[in-house]
């Protein structure tokens, strides 16, 4: 048993270095994305809060803010014109996407020919969420679920056959329904405020500093110190972990198993 213990104190450590850069200040591997994050001075529009440290390249910014634009060749008025007050949210949701490097605690694989990394259950905070359903409750869409189902005869989304426009109040009753279900669950709806450290903005003034970096590394500490995480690793995978023990964890290893009782 005690043998058990000094191992899993020093695979812990050896975790938690391995993992560091895997979770922090990184960009995922999707369609736009850079490799890594770094400083993009000309960042467009409602991107620019990342401007110091992007995923996100000046020409991504500027498309992000474009019906239709080359990203995702995506139609936002696919319902007829979507009032400004509402498209702000949807520009605001592509910037945190695509430009955002603290979003890797919630980056999860991809079952896609188009990206091989997305974000899964952001917590978005409370404010983000409930302005962004404010501002488009009386925006009409068709679809509840905007990441798949439409039809693409045309190279645009369109509305699938059949289906019928109807105001956002109707589709995403709550909050709720907008945020997480829009994306197929990119993010999940908390009760968690702008500033408590504990949630995602999507908003936030870049001359206070990116309240994002915190709250990343925040649930970076959870998930690489969560037990379930201890106890559910596989053989192989608590192999690797032996294997990636620094030279200064190995070295220590057998004076410590010799003082073992």
């Amino acid at each position: 048993m005690a043998v058990g213990q000094v191992l899993l104190v020093l695979l812990a450590a050896s975790t938690v270095s391995a993992t560091k850069d895997l979770l922090l200040n990184v960009c995922m591997d999707a369609k736009h994305h850079k490799s890594k994050p770094g400083p993009e001075g000309l960042l467009h529009g409602q991107c620019s809060p990342w401007k110091d440290n992007a995923c996100c390249t000046a020409n991504t910014s500027s498309e992000a803010h474009r019906d239709q634009s080359y990203l995702y060749s995506f139609n936002w008025n696919h319902c007829g014109v979507m009032p400004p007050k509402c498209k702000r949210h949807f520009i605001q949701d592509t910037c945190l996407y695509e430009c955002s490097p603290n979003l890797g605690p919630w980056i999860d694989k991809a079952d896609s020919s188009w990206r091989r990394e997305r974000i899964l259950h952001v917590p978005l905070c409370k404010e983000d969420c409930e302005e962004w359903w404010e501002d488009c409750k009386d925006s009409v869409t068709c679809k509840e679920n905007w990441h798949k189902g439409w039809n693409w005869a045309t190279g645009t989304n369109r509305c699938p056959w059949g289906s019928m426009c109807r105001p956002f109040s109707h589709v995403f009753p709550q909050p709720a329904d907008l945020c997480e279900k829009i994306w197929s669950n990119s993010y999940k709806y908390t009760t968690e405020h702008r500033g408590s450290g504990r949630c995602i903005q999507m908003w936030f003034d870049p001359a206070q500093g990116n309240p994002n970096v915190l709250v990343a590394k925040h649930y970076a500490w959870k998930k690489r110190s969560s037990p379930a995480r201890m106890k559910n690793a596989t053989p192989a995978e608590t192999g690797k972990a032996v294997c990636a023990l620094p030279w200064p964890a190995l070295v220590p290893l057998p004076l410590a198993l010799l003082m073992l009782p």
